[in-house]
């Protein structure tokens, strides 16, 4: 609820890659700008194929290395640190703007499952978005691992998490009109592949959600499992396919998109607390 909307733009209606990562060792919030340095030497260093490159040398590739104290859940949580990459401007100008190029930020939304009990040295932000080219990622990655002995994996989604995505998103009150709720499923052993897609009216989404959900506020696997068979049952009632014998493989809303492959779309900032408490789960459910 404290979430400054300005200071959070950067986040919405891009398509970021999820990635857990254990927890940084030695990592220190007061040296960003020295991480900076290091990683832009790392990055030059690697586009010469290994050839050292001295810290601080003007470079085309510009690091910036911040804090974000408003991409986390509670006083417990590490603030977000966020990793920008801009392409600098050959022009003349000195003025001319850079062009960003990739951005990456770690956070914790109520992530104190694993900052729990944690020795002092360690910084838990179990949760790593990316957009942009993987290049970049792949480097960036790199230099953490390497710096502060932590590992990255890319974070997939079930369809099971899917459903509950589904679910919980279907059921948030909007201030604005809705787009449709959309699940994408995939048809298994076929020698083509075939998607089948489900749209439904938010208000008829979200008013079968609400005749499911017992306790306003509490989700249950269960009432996930009814909403799911409701859906379902009113396929196959139009079409004759059981789409329980698919795999779903992607759900939209107003309030985000996620696709199993670990790419989330986040539309909506009044919930991006949630979607990202929901996200920090995932990644720290992996991590353990």
């Amino acid at each position: 609820e404290n979430v400054d909307p300005q200071k959070t733009a950067f986040v919405l209606r891009k398509a970021w890659t999820l990635y857990s990562v254990t927890p940084l060792y030695r990592f220190h919030r007061g040296r960003l700008r020295d991480y900076a340095r290091l990683l832009s030497a790392f990055i030059a260093a690697e586009k010469q194929k290994g050839l050292a490159v001295e810290v601080g040398v003007e470079l085309d590739i510009k690091v910036a290395v911040s804090s974000l104290a408003d991409l986390r859940g509670s006083e417990q949580d590490q603030a977000a640190v966020l990793v920008q990459l801009s392409l600098r401007s050959r022009a003349s100008s000195r003025n001319s703007e850079d062009k960003l190029v990739w951005s990456g930020w770690f956070c914790s939304v109520y992530g104190d499952d694993l900052s729990e009990n944690m020795p002092e040295d360690f910084t838990c932000l179990p949760l790593f978005l990316t957009h942009g080219a993987e290049s970049y990622t792949s480097v960036v990655g790199s230099w953490f691992q390497k710096t502060f002995d932590c590992c990255f994996r890319r974070l997939a989604i079930s369809p099971l998490n899917l459903s509950w995505m589904v679910a919980m998103w279907a059921g948030c009150k909007l201030d604005r009109a809705a787009s449709a709720v959309e699940l994408v499923f995939s048809i298994p052993h076929l020698s083509q592949p075939l998607d089948i897609s489900y749209a439904i009216h938010p208000e008829d989404a979200k008013a079968l959600w609400d005749t499911v959900q017992k306790t306003p506020g509490e989700i249950t696997q269960e009432e996930v499992d009814v909403f799911m068979d409701c859906l379902y049952a009113h396929f196959h009632r139009h079409f004759k396919i059981h789409l329980s014998a698919a795999k779903l493989v992607k759900v939209s809303t107003a309030v985000a998109s996620a696709h199993c492959d670990g790419i989330v779309k986040i539309l909506h900032s009044q919930y991006l607390p949630g979607v990202l408490m929901l996200l920090t789960e995932l990644a720290i459910s992996q991590i353990q």
